[in-house]
């Protein structure tokens, strides 16, 4: 079949977006591919419809196990024969499926950039008809890209492997010292370059400095009837924003990589069919969403970079109708920013701590590699060794990414526990049960929604915050869970860990403390550059993002942004507006900026900009309460 064919087939799609075509065509004409497009270009397709235009195997590299899980789920329902290898496989069950690969007409291999590492899949891997390379999520490669990971620089095991295969890599977000990094590392210096501007015309960048966050929120989305996303950048703030919006009659739900599989899912079908419904996040939020009618991406918080915001913004308006990316700040935010990295920066210290740590709670001997796969609760090793969680598990990261543990977040089974008693059983069942009366109203407080829906606990922390032992507290848990005043469903196990090299307390850590370093490094100046494209508000938003990532921009305006409209507006003149501001200032009492806006029909941006016109040529008075009057 054609490339075409195919699409249509599997994607009922009848022609290819730009540059797509173009990208298929090299591929298929065994050339090495680099291809930079910006989320939601439909970069999975670049080397999907390739791979099935011709016979063999697709192997595909990807950092995520998520998003690899994802495009399987989503090649199997089209009928496409799809697999993943994870690391829950057994030996037995690894050579099963290698054997089902060799014979079952599978036509794509999902692995993460470690599992190559295995000599036993090396040499799985020699055996298969393999047709083509694909490296996604490719920035990973460089030091330089916003997710370094050093597994990645082994990637071109593969161009040992298959000499004679060509290689695909593609990323949503690289600048030109990362996609240089991307084709020296995995050795296609003369791959064939595409890139895709990031300028969308039909997506407009505003960013609005406000002291009210929350009511810039609620005005934003009062009327909302279209499909929004609003980005948060902790999981309580998530909680906290969708049930601040749904007080105000707003409808939304909340997601966050800490809720359970089921409520994920859950959350994403809601928002994804009915109409209007908010969508509160993380970016835990993000991967593998195909809806095409997102209006508003909406930011109440800092990006944790200009790469991230990009990504994030980039899921609104893909189906080239008009879209709206906007971003609240103050400087509390900018304030709260820096210091949440800086505060959260796992220095060499504290790797080198964690680590030495890790091996004394397993009891591994120096000089010593066990072969153990680990039961892990952070929580809990964090509460031994009274180590910060933020910094720990950024650690952690660090130590998975250099090689040195295999921290497998996947497993994460949480114990849940929702109240089904109402009010009045649940205040009697506190008087006949005086012993389980604290660990009740303990769990009442603490857990928002636990009357709603299955809410995660960690039972260590309840013990350690009760002062009782862990084993009394799920005793008592599934005592009312008998007694029907609660639904537990409780899990010991939170992740799994396991040690990838022996035991070398200083050598380990400083071997990798230069990249501890220059990572920290590279943290801080991704931050710098985002709270420098948010206080830039002289040049426009696009320009400095083009500029961002080595695009020409010499006297480039998107005439759409509130830099631009701010500039394009400046001689317009503000009479109605100011005439209507004055007569409402005649007939009240003196009124402060909210109390204005909430009284006039406008747009809250103009009214201030109005209201420092009038002030500036004296037509109003600011008085000690910081409120407006008409000077007499």
């Amino acid at each position: 079949m054609t490339p075409e064919e195919i699409l249509f087939k599997y994607w009922k799609f009848e022609q290819f977006r730009e540059p797509q075509e173009a990208i298929i065509n090299a591929v298929l004409d065994d050339q090495n591919v680099l291809a930079l497009l910006p989320t939601g270009a439909g970069k999975s397709l670049c080397f999907q419809v390739p791979a099935l235009s011709r016979p063999g195997i697709c192997i595909v590299i990807s950092p995520l196990i998520a998003l690899m899980q994802d495009q399987v789920d989503s090649l199997q329902e089209k009928g496409i024969k799809a697999m993943m290898l994870s690391s829950k496989y057994s030996l037995e069950e690894t050579i099963i499926a290698f054997d089902n690969l060799k014979y079952g007409k599978y036509k794509f291999l999902y692995l993460s950039p470690e599992k190559l590492q295995s000599e036993l899949i090396r040499e799985k891997l020699k055996s298969l008809p393999v047709n083509l390379i694909a490296v996604d999520e490719a920035h990973c490669i460089s030091e330089w890209g916003h997710d370094f990971r050093p597994s990645y620089l082994k990637i071109n095991i593969l161009k040992e492997l298959f000499p004679e295969v060509n290689t695909i890599a593609l990323t949503a977000t690289a600048t030109k010292r990362v996609l240089t990094d991307i084709q020296e590392y995995l050795k296609i210096d003369s791959a064939k370059v595409f890139r895709k501007s990031f300028y969308r015309e039909n997506l407009v960048y505003r960013v609005f400095k406000t002291e009210d966050i929350l009511l810039e929120l609620k005005n934003t989305l009062k009327d909302n009837k279209d499909t929004a996303i609003v980005y948060v950048n902790t999981r309580r703030t998530a909680v906290n924003i969708s049930n601040y919006l749904n007080k105000q009659k707003i409808r939304s739900v909340f997601y966050h990589g800490g809720i359970t599989s089921e409520e994920k899912q859950k959350a994403f079908e809601r928002w994804k069919t009915e109409k209007g419904l908010v969508m509160v996040s993380t970016n835990a939020f993000g991967m593998g969403i195909d809806k095409a009618d997102v209006r508003n991406i909406i930011h109440i918080n800092v990006p944790q970079s200009i790469e991230n915001y990009i990504q994030e913004t980039g899921r609104a308006g893909r189906d080239g109708k008009s879209a709206g990316a906007l971003l609240f700040y103050n400087e509390n935010t900018l304030f709260d920013f820096k210091n949440t990295i800086e505060k959260g920066m796992a220095t060499v210290e504290i790797c080198r701590k964690v680590y030495i740590n890790l091996n004394k709670y397993y009891e591994i001997a120096l000089g010593e590699q066990s072969e153990r796969i680990f039961d892990f609760n952070l929580q809990e090793f964090c509460s031994v060794f009274e180590f910060p969680v933020i910094n720990t598990f950024n650690a952690l990261m660090i130590l998975e990414n250099e090689g040195i543990i295999a921290y497998d977040q996947a497993v994460d089974k949480r114990s849940v526990i929702k109240v089904v008693a109402d009010k009045e059983s649940l205040f009697s069942y506190q008087e006949r049960n005086p012993s389980l009366k604290v660990l009740l109203q303990n769990l009442l407080r603490t857990y928002g929604g636990i009357l709603d829906q299955f809410i995660r606990i960690n039972e260590y922390n309840l013990s350690k915050r009760l002062h009782r032992s862990k084993q009394l507290i799920i005793q008592q848990l599934k005592q009312m869970d008998k007694d029907n005043i609660l639904k537990y469903k409780g899990y010991d196990v939170v992740s799994k860990l396991s040690f990838l090299v022996p035991r070398e307390d200083q050598y380990t850590i400083n071997r990798i403390a230069p990249h501890i370093k220059k990572r920290n490094l590279l943290k801080r100046s991704k931050a710098d550059a985002v709270i420098g494209l948010i206080r830039n508000d002289q040049v426009c938003r696009y320009a400095q993002i083009l500029s961002y990532f080595d695009e020409e921009v010499s006297g480039f305006s998107c005439g759409k942004c509130d830099v631009c409209t701010h500039h394009n507006k400046k001689e317009i003149s503000y009479n109605i507006l100011a005439e209507r501001i004055k007569e409402l200032l005649d007939t009240s009492e003196s009124l402060n900026s909210k109390e204005i806006v909430e009284k006039l029909n406008y747009e809250k941006n103009k009214i201030l900009k109005t209201l420092q016109f009038l002030l500036d040529n004296g037509s109003l008075h600011l008085n000690s309460q910081n409120k407006f009057n008409i000077k007499k």
